[in-house]
């Protein structure tokens, strides 16, 4: 029942998203040089968006984790690196890594240049272009399209030749919501670490079906 009510959801959302996207703007000055453990959950239900030829995909940002610099589990933790160099770059671009040699995850950088911090994109609700997430990632199912940061990705078409660029106007772009609502999100410990377990940084959209684990 509960996925044939989301199948549902996603098919009217998709249907109507003209109307939907009216609902979102780009987000306001400063919005991203803020920490990235107040950033992550400001991120949940904003508008991850990709311009894709001539169309779009996007999603509806369901799961995000935050790391800063004082946190064992960033990769930001003992300095700069050729590979977080972005993280030390202002907030509001893409820093984008590749884990286990296969999957590319998407971060979004936060804070003033020099803080090293970014918050993770872990799960995303499909809204635009979902026969193309459903052909970059070889799968029909709805539900697992975007329920992880590599799946995320995947789906998306984001790889590390994205790395770097700016979130706000160009191919790539995180947009917030029009209105003041804000959601209901839930606060948990970040899942698949092993250091920096105990800390409550990982942020999801409350009673989301759409995350990577409940």
């Amino acid at each position: 029942m509960f996925y044939s009510l989301t199948i549902m959801y996603v098919i009217i959302s998709f249907g109507n998203r003209r109307s939907i996207l009216r609902n979102y703007k780009a987000p306001p000055a400063g919005f991203f040089s803020r920490d990235a453990v107040i950033v992550a959950p400001d991120l949940i239900d904003c508008l991850l968006r990709r311009r894709v030829g001539g169309g779009f995909i996007s999603g509806v940002i369901v799961e995000t984790e935050a790391y800063t610099q004082d946190d064992s589990a960033s990769h930001s933790f003992r300095g700069p690196t050729l590979r977080n160099r972005f993280m030390f770059e202002r907030g509001g671009l893409a820093y984008v890594y590749l884990i286990y040699g296969v999957h590319n995850c998407f971060n979004v950088t936060t804070g003033v240049p020099g803080s090293g911090e970014a918050v993770l994109i872990r799960a995303a609700q499909p809204l635009e272009g979902i026969e193309l997430m459903q052909a970059n990632r070889g799968k029909e199912k709805l539900m697992n399209l975007c329920s992880g940061p590599g799946k995320l990705s995947e789906a998306f078409g984001i790889d590390r030749n994205h790395n770097g660029i700016s979130l706000e106007g160009g191919e790539i772009q995180v947009l917030v919501h029009a209105g003041d609502s804000r959601p209901d999100v839930s606060v948990s410990k970040r899942v698949g670490i092993s250091r920096g377990a105990d800390l409550r940084r990982r942020f999801t959209l409350k009673e989301s079906g759409w995350v990577s684990r409940r």
